[in-house]
């Protein structure tokens, strides 16, 4: 589970979420918020819960600027993995930022690996699909990017909403997708390549446009470690249940 799925309730009591996710029977999370907590205290309510967090989220400044308290934060809370979300950037997403982003992500991987033993992903966000060659920028990224250093969360709706496949995209790389967000579109919705949609949009998995069983099939052929659910509309206290019902329910 994505600690941004319930966002509003871990501000406001984080035990009392924690227990209402572990009564959802979901033990593992990734935290891409500390919610004015330390990566200590969060780790005392994990562990008396029996819990994990496997992946932690962190914004693009805070690599650039502390790094290491990163890698702290992330070993503290018991993480093998830091990702990020977005990269900051202005209209379109070019070939230039790209080349940046590639140089700054071999250098985070690599520090955050040789000093912490951690495993750098970036988690795409739905612009990275301009066009690009005969592929796109998510391609050159993925291409250019040191397989020993980086690697990729897959979010499957900021995948399918700028048009790319993810079962596809999953397949043409198998090795370097660690992680993935679940979660789907609601039908009737027309991507493009802002990496935005209103909340509202996202629904619970299987009732929206994404082929879900086509996409777990080539996660379970692909190097994916952690699958979390991230939900986030307003509507989590009906739709996650039924994810987990839907997920369950699939053979």
């Amino acid at each position: 589970m994505v600690s941004y799925t319930y966002r509003a309730s871990f501000a406001r009591n984080m035990a009392a979420t924690l227990d209402t996710i572990k009564g959802l029977g979901i033990t593992d999370m990734e935290f891409s918020n500390l919610f004015g907590k330390t990566a200590a205290d969060i780790r005392k309510l994990l562990d008396e819960r029996n819990m994990t967090c496997s992946s932690f989220g962190v914004g693009y400044p805070d690599l650039q600027n502390k790094l290491d308290e990163v890698g702290q934060n992330a070993k503290t809370l018991g993480a093998r993995y830091v990702r990020v979300a977005w990269v900051p950037h202005k209209g379109p997403f070019t070939l230039d930022i790209a080349k940046q982003t590639i140089t700054d992500f071999n250098a985070f991987g690599k520090k955050l690996k040789d000093d912490y033993g951690l495993t750098f992903c970036y988690h795409n966000h739905g612009y990275e699909f301009e066009k690009h060659d005969a592929g796109t920028l998510m391609d050159y990224i993925i291409q250019n990017t040191d397989p020993n250093y980086v690697s990729f969360e897959m979010d499957i709706l900021w995948t399918f909403f700028p048009g790319a496949d993810p079962a596809a995209l999953l397949m043409k790389y198998p090795d370097r997708f660690k992680l993935m967000h679940l979660k789907d579109l609601r039908k009737g919705i027309v991507g493009n390549l802002s990496g935005g949609t209103p909340v509202e949009n996202d629904v619970a998995l299987g009732t929206g446009q994404i082929n879900l069983p086509a996409v777990l099939k080539a996660a379970q052929k692909s190097g994916i470690k952690h699958y979390y659910i991230e939900d986030e509309s307003p509507s989590v206290s009906v739709q996650v249940p039924q994810s987990i019902a839907y997920l369950k329910s699939l053979k």
